[in-house]
Formats: C-alpha cells, structure tokens, sequence
C-alpha cells in the first residue's frame, strides 16, 4: 500500500491534472488554448527524440530542420529563420551577443518596454544601452506607445535600435517611420524587433509584420499566439547589418545543448495550422464586444490609435479598464475565474487583459462579454458618482514615468560589481544592484546599475500590490545595491 498520497509525490502534477479539468476559458498564453484537436498531430512520447541519424542537428542544420526553416523563412519573407527551443528570451540574447563587437564603444538604443530578456542580453554582451521612454496612456496609465521621433535624433553614437513592437497589451508603433529614417540617414544601423506577441501578423486584420516591414532582425514567440508548444519560438533575420556567422555561434551559446524534437514539430505544425486558419469570426465576436462594452468599461480599440504614441492595435489583445466599477481588478478577475470560468492574461490595480490565439473561438469572446456586461451591471457606479478617468489621472504619475532611472553603470559592469543589501528606506540614490520588473509583463522598473529615484522607490515601497521579477527581497523590503 503506497502511503503517500499522490498530491505529495507528485505535487506539479497533481495541481495540473486537477487545473485542467476546471474547463476554464482559456485568455492567456499559449496560443494553442490546450486543444487536443490542434496538437493531435504532435505525437508524444514517440516523437520526443534526440538527434538520430536523419534527424539533423538544430545547432548545425544540413537536413530536415534546415528544410523546415526554411520553410518557415519562406512563409515570413525572411532570407532565414533560427527555431528557437528556448524561446524568444534566446532570440534577444542571441541579437545582442551578435552585435558585440560591431557595436563596440556605441550605445544601442533601446524602447523602455523591452522585455527583461533584453537586460540579459545587455549583461552578457557588455553592450551599454540607451534608453527611451514610453508614451503613458492616461486612462490605463500603462506604457502602450512610444515618440517615434525620439528614435530618430542624432545617432552618431548609436549602433544599433531595438524596439518591442506590438507591446505586451497589443499596441504598435510606426515601424515603418523608423526603418524610413534609417533608410535615408543610417543605411549601416540595424533594427532589432523584439515581435514576441505578434507571430500571428499576417492579413489587413493585423499590424505589418516587422521581417515585411524590413527590419534586420525579429524575435517571434511563436507559442503566444500560434500553435507550438510554450517555449518554442523563432528568430527571422535579413540583410547584411548582422554577421551571421556570429549570430549562429551566439545562438548555439545559449539555447540547450539538447534541443526538444516536440518544440521543433510544434513550430513546423504551427505555420501549417496558421496557413490554413480564419481569424474573421473572432474579429467579428471582439468588434461587438467593443461596441457593447466601451463606454461601460473602458477598453482599448481602434479609437486610441493615433494617441499617445500608439499607431496600431492587435485586436486579440482586449484590454479592460475597470475604474468604473465599485470594485478594483484582482476582485473582477476573482469573479471571473468562480464565476465565469474565465482565466485572464494578467492584471494590475485597474486592468485586465484578455489574450486571444488560434486555438481561440468565438463562444469564448461571447462568454467574456456577457461576463463582463453581468460584472459591469452589478458594480458600476452611478454616472453621478462615476469616476472621471481623466481626473483619476494623476500628473505626477504620468511625468515620473517618463523620467528613466539614469544609468550610472553598464548592466555588465552592474552585474561585476560587488552589492549589499539595505532596507528600503536607506535606498533612495542608491545604484540598484538587481534589475527588478513588474511582471507581467516584465518591463525592468529598475535595471541593475541605474540609480533608484524617487519614483523607483514610491513603487518599491508598494510591493505587496504587485508581482515581481529578479526582487529577492521584497517581502523583506529590502533591495540590493552596488556597494561603491
């Protein structure tokens, strides 16, 4: 007779046995939504192979996985496509490292929205980045656009620009103006896309793609969206402004030695399913949820484009604002997941965001509107009582995060450096000794080597309101600096 009960010997299991039998309405990562008819055809655990004879070699690919690049490549219009098995985190590392010695004694241009992936990158290639702020949309007080002209200034000193295009929550910016500027007065300067959200862009539905729009190279998190399995992604590249070579041997560096064949087959059964799929009834079903719901609740569509630094929207992003309601985020979404059996993305204080992918249907979006329109009736507030979300705004807020920490370290040299911890109170301009991140959707609040401002630490001291990433001590409310 066993005498341990099943949850203790097998704890991740058990918990994700017992998840999957909830039937949640999937609205997050990954794309696939767990639908057995569109991973039927990965075949586990025969497939779950290492590199046989006639398997090819991810790190050196001469046969079928050179094939099957290839075609993928093909598909996005790319000159070659890298599977990546460790997602696109490598992809943005891999960029970074191949640019090292091109890029030597120049700073590499960076949107402040970047992934935390890309401060590793940073740390492993030595590169020194400088940063540009976000535009704040005041009513979700969320980072979605950018000033494109602040892109493109003088650049002398520039050796590279990377961008995060679509955003976490599905907005975009004018690539298109950026690659013109450099075109025209940088031909040398390559732009790097961090596109982890946006594998899906094909069809006058979508943004442009970042590999048809001409960037150099761009990093797709395929599994988000599409139909591979988590961690599987891509790195597309073109033209002659990154060495290859170095790119491979970078790529080889940091993605596993023992790459998955199911990975591999996921992201080549993804662009068959993608090919052959019709994104137009869930266009259709989240339209009418814009129209019923905006006005009621506040949602980004097609109306904020334009404002605020935000040029495009990717409309299986439904981003909800919930200052309306008598009732903050965390207890709609609690509502949501008892009641309604709706599983978010992410949320924050006042906003939830709802992700749509190819294993998505349209009775989802149509639950999550009467959802949302139930929850809205219940707790909305009178229109005399209603919070102006303009008023809500506050201006300081807005201003601050604007003004970026300023970099007194290279994320390399911060990384090197030795460090101490002290308590919150003691940390005010201080040099952060750990890149910390509000996760998701992990954009660096404050990055190893970057003095702690004022409005670092009005955050900081406000930990137990969020989740975090690379803060260890947080319930200790203490941070580590650079002991100079």
């Amino acid at each position: 007779m066993n005498i341990f009960k099943e949850e203790s010997v097998n704890p991740l299991s058990s918990k994700l046995a017992s998840y999957s039998k909830l039937g949640m309405h999937s609205f997050h990562t990954p794309g696939h939504k767990g639908r057995e008819d569109i991973l039927s055809s990965i075949k586990f655990p025969e497939h779950d192979l290492t590199e046989l004879p006639g398997l090819d070699m991810l790190h050196n690919p001469q046969g079928v996985i050179a094939e099957a690049q290839r075609l993928a490549a093909d598909i996005y219009g790319a000159e070659e496509t890298f599977f990546l098995v460790n997602g696109a985190t490598a992809g943005n590392q891999a960029m970074f490292l191949s640019l090292a010695s091109a890029c030597c004694g120049k700073k590499i241009l960076i949107d402040r929205r970047a992934h935390r992936s890309v401060v590793a990158g940073l740390i492993l290639s030595g590169l020194e980045p400088e940063y540009i702020a976000p535009e704040i949309h005041p009513d979700f007080k969320l980072p979605l656009g950018l000033n494109i002209a602040s892109f493109c200034q003088d650049s002398e000193h520039i050796g590279a620009c990377h961008v995060t295009d679509p955003s976490y929550y599905g907005t975009s910016i004018d690539l298109g103006y950026i690659l013109k500027w450099r075109n025209n007065k940088r031909p040398d300067l390559p732009i790097l896309v961090d596109q982890a959200h946006g594998a899906h862009f094909k069809g006058v539905i979508f943004p442009e793609n970042a590999v048809s729009q001409g960037a150099d190279a761009v990093v797709h998190s395929t599994h988000k969206t599409l139909a591979a399995l988590t961690q599987a992604g891509m790195l597309h590249v073109q033209g002659s402004r990154i060495n290859r070579n170095t790119l491979k041997q970078s790529l080889e560096l940091l993605q596993t030695s023992s790459p998955s064949y199911l990975l591999m087959e996921s992201l080549e059964k993804a662009m068959s399913s993608w090919q052959d799929f019709c994104w137009g009834d869930l266009y259709e079903e989240v339209m009418a949820l814009h129209k019923e719901l905006d006005g009621i609740l506040r949602i980004l569509t097609f109306n904020d484009v334009g404002s605020f630094g935000i040029s495009g929207l990717d409309w299986t992003k439904i981003l909800v604002n919930v200052s309306t309601l008598e009732i903050e985020a965390d207890k709609v979404v609690e509502l949501l997941r008892t009641s309604h059996l709706i599983e978010p993305e992410l949320w924050d204080e006042s906003n939830i965001l709802f992700m749509l992918g190819i294993g998505s249907k349209p009775e989802d979006v149509r639950v999550l509107r009467k959802a949302l329109k139930s929850i809205a009736k219940q707790y909305g507030l009178s229109r005399r009582n209603c919070r102006n979300l303009k008023e809500q705004t506050d201006e300081q807020f807005l201003t601050a995060a604007k003004q970026l920490p300023p970099v007194r370290l290279t994320p390399r040299e911060a990384w090197l450096a030795p460090k101490r911890k002290v308590t919150l109170k003691d940390c005010l301009g201080c040099l952060a000794g750990e890149t910390i991140s509000v996760y998701p959707p992990g954009i660096p609040l404050v990055a190893a080597g970057e003095e702690i401002t004022p409005y670092v630490l009005s955050l900081l001291e406000q930990a137990d309101s969020y989740r975090w990433q690379g803060w260890q001590g947080y319930k200790q409310k203490e941070i580590l600096i650079i002991d100079i």
